[in-house]
């Protein structure tokens, strides 16, 4: 598995409101950075490999934003090891 770089914040037992605060919180110390991406936890994610979390999550992020973190894989490249 090859995880794209990028920055993530994986949050869990938060309201919606303590996580939009803590997002807030986080780009305010670090600096709005584009690269950094945010996720809850689901029934679904907790029995994901941390790695299999990441990956998914810097994948949806960069669909959503355009932001393509240096080192991921190119768009239309498949999953796993080159």
């Amino acid at each position: 598995m090859t995880i794209p770089d990028g920055k993530v914040v994986v949050m869990h037992g938060l309201t919606r409101d303590e996580a939009i605060a803590a997002m807030r919180a986080v780009k305010a110390a670090l600096g709005a950075q584009d690269g950094l991406a945010f996720a809850t936890s689901t029934e679904t994610n907790l029995g994901w490999k941390l790695g299999d979390l990441l990956e998914h999550v810097l994948e949806e992020h960069e669909a959503m934003t355009g932001y393509k973190a240096p080192g991921g894989r190119p768009k239309g490249e498949p999953k796993g090891e080159p």
